[in-house]
C-alpha cells in the first residue's frame, strides 16, 4: 500500500472542516512563517552553509528577506485578495449579483528543488497558505541539512492537521505523486517536470510548473562594458551560478567580446579578489555529481578568466569561456555553476535569430545604452521574463509575476500572483426567483420574435463602429 494514503487522506479531512478557508486560519500560519524565519535564523544559515558553503550575506537575501516580504505582503493584502470580485452584467442579469470567488484548491503539493532550498519552498507556501489549503511540502534531499531543518523544525510552528512535510529521495517522490491532489507545484529540471506532470495528468490535476533554461544575454557594443560586467559577475557567481535565473550565456560581438574580457576580470577581482577559492562570499556546487557535470562543460571555448577547480571543496573558480560555437557542449544544457561562455554574433538582429531558435527561456536579458535596441529584443524575444542592464533583479519584485514559458515552465507566482495560482476562480451568479415573464424569453418554443428580443438584451456589439442604413 502506497506510506503515504493516509497522510494525504488526514489532510483532506481536515480541509473539508473548512478552517483553512478562515481568515484568522490564514493569517495564524503566516505569522507563524515569519516567526519560523526570525527564531531559526541561525540554523538557516548554518544548514545552507553546510549544504553549499552559501555565504551568510547571499543566505539571508535570498532565502530570509525574501521570504519574509512575500509573508508581509500576504498579511498585507490577504483580505482585499479575498474578496469577491464584482463583475459587469448584461442586461438580463441587471438585478442579480455576479461575482469571482478566491476559493481554495484544497490539499496541495509542493515540490522544492535544491538550489534555493528554502526560497523556493516557503514562498510557494505562502501563496498555498493564503489561498486557504491544506499542503504537503517535499524539500529536496540533495540539500540535506535544509530538508532536515525544515523537516524537524517547520511543524513545530504551523497546524499539523493543515500541513506537513515528507522527506526523501525519487522513490519517495514517485509514491507521493500517486496520490491524488488538488493542485501541485513543481520548481526543478524540464526532465523531472515532465515526469511530474505526467503523474499530475492521471488525475487530471492543475499544476504549475517553474522550470529552468540557458537564459541569454545580449551586450550591445554601445554599452558601459564595466557596468555591464559587474552586473553580469554578480548575476552569474551569486550562489555560485546555481540560480534558474542567472545569465546562462552571453551574445556580443567579437569586438565587444574582447572589450568586456578585461572588464570581466576587474569585476572578478574586486568581487572575489585574487583568488576567489579563498573568499568567504563565494559558495561551492551542491554536490560531486553537479560538481563534475559543470567540469565538463570547461572544454568548450577557450578559457579566458578562471578555470580552476577543486574536487574535494566542490571548488569551480568563477569562469568565463571565450569563442564557445553554438554545438560545444556548454552550449547544449543549462549550465547551474559559475561558468559564463560568451557566443560572437555580428549584430543583434542574428542575436534575436539565435534566442528563437533555442527553446524560450526562464529570462532574457539585454544591456544597451539605446532603449530602441533594448525593446527591439523585447518585442522580437519570448521568456518568462525579461531583464534590461542588470540580471535576476526582476525577480525581487513582487507586483512581477516569476514563471516560465514552453520549456521554462507553466504558470507563475510571487505577491499576489502566488495567491491567484492556488486559488480556484469560482463563477457565482446569484438569480432572484421571480421575474419568470423575463426568463420566458429564453423558452421554447422559439419564435423570431423571442430571437429579436434575446438577441437586443444578451449582444455585445463592437465599440467604435456604426451601421449605414
Amino acid at each position: 500500500m502506497n506510506p503515504y494514503v493516509g497522510l494525504v487522506s488526514s489532510l483532506r479531512a481536515a480541509w473539508l472542516t473548512g478552517k483553512t478557508r478562515a481568515t484568522e486560519h490564514r493569517v495564524s500560519q503566516l505569522e507563524a512563517l515569519g516567526r519560523f524565519l526570525d527564531d531559526k535564523k541561525q540554523p538557516i544559515l548554518d544548514a545552507i552553509a553546510s549544504d553549499m558553503r552559501k555565504p551568510p550575506f547571499e543566505v539571508e537575501l535570498s532565502e530570509i528577506i525574501l521570504v519574509k516580504n512575500e509573508v508581509n505582503h500576504a498579511l498585507n493584502n490577504l483580505s482585499s485578495w479575498m474578496k469577491d470580485d464584482f463583475v459587469e452584467k448584461n442586461l438580463v442579469t441587471q438585478l442579480d449579483t455576479a461575482f469571482i470567488r478566491k476559493e481554495p484548491y484544497g490539499v496541495v503539493l509542493i515540490i522544492g528543488p535544491w538550489n534555493y532550498p528554502l526560497n523556493l519552498i516557503l514562498v510557494t507556501l505562502v501563496g498555498a497558505i493564503a489561498a486557504g489549503n491544506c499542503v504537503i511540502i517535499k524539500p529536496s534531499e540533495i540539500s540535506s541539512s535544509t530538508e532536515k531543518l525544515l523537516a524537524e523544525t517547520l511543524p513545530s510552528y504551523l497546524d499539523n492537521d493543515c500541513f506537513a512535510v515528507v522527506t526523501g529521495g525519487p522513490a519517495e517522490m514517485t509514491q507521493l505523486l500517486e496520490n491524488k491532489f488538488d493542485y501541485i507545484f513543481f520548481t526543478g529540471s524540464p526532465q523531472v517536470g515532465k515526469i511530474v506532470m505526467a503523474a499530475a495528468a492521471k488525475h487530471l490535476t492543475p499544476l504549475t510548473l517553474e522550470l529552468g533554461g540557458k537564459n541569454p544575454c545580449y551586450v550591445a557594443d554601445q554599452s558601459d562594458l564595466q557596468n555591464v560586467a559587474n552586473r553580469l559577475v554578480w548575476g552569474r557567481c551569486f550562489n555560485a551560478g546555481q540560480t534558474c535565473v542567472a545569465p546562462d550565456y552571453v551574445l556580443c560581438s567579437a569586438e565587444t567580446q574582447e572589450k568586456l574580457l578585461p572588464a570581466l576580470r576587474r569585476a572578478i577581482t574586486q568581487f572575489f579578489g585574487p583568488e576567489p577559492r579563498e573568499s568567504p562570499d563565494f559558495a561551492r556546487i551542491i554536490s560531486d555529481r553537479q560538481f563534475q557535470r559543470v567540469r565538463a562543460l570547461l572544454g568548450s571555448g577557450r578559457v579566458a578568466i578562471g578555470g580552476q577547480t577543486d574536487e574535494r571543496q566542490r571548488y569551480i573558480a568563477p569562469t568565463v569561456l571565450a569563442d564557445v560555437q553554438p554545438s560545444d557542449p556548454a552550449m547544449q544544457e543549462e549550465i547551474f555553476g559559475p561558468v559564463l561562455p560568451i557566443v560572437t554574433v555580428p549584430s543583434v538582429d542574428e542575436a534575436i535569430t539565435f534566442i528563437n531558435r533555442r527553446e524560450r527561456p526562464l529570462a532574457v536579458y539585454v544591456f544597451a545604452s539605446d532603449s530602441k535596441l533594448v525593446h527591439r529584443v523585447l518585442e522580437r524575444t519570448s521568456s518568462g521574463g525579461f531583464g534590461a542592464n542588470d540580471t535576476m533583479m526582476q525577480m525581487t519584485l513582487i507586483s512581477l509575476p516569476f514563471g516560465g514559458i514552453g520549456n521554462s515552465g507553466l504558470g507563475s507566482y510571487h505577491g499576489k500572483f502566488s495567491f491567484d495560482t492556488f486559488s480556484h476562480h469560482r463563477a457565482c451568479l446569484l438569480r432572484s426567483t421571480g421575474l419568470e415573464t423575463m426568463n420566458a424569453l429564453r423558452y421554447p418554443p422559439y419564435s423570431q420574435r423571442k430571437m429579436g428580443l434575446v438577441t437586443s438584451v444578451f449582444e455585445i456589439k463592437r465599440k467604435g463602429t456604426c451601421t449605414l442604413l
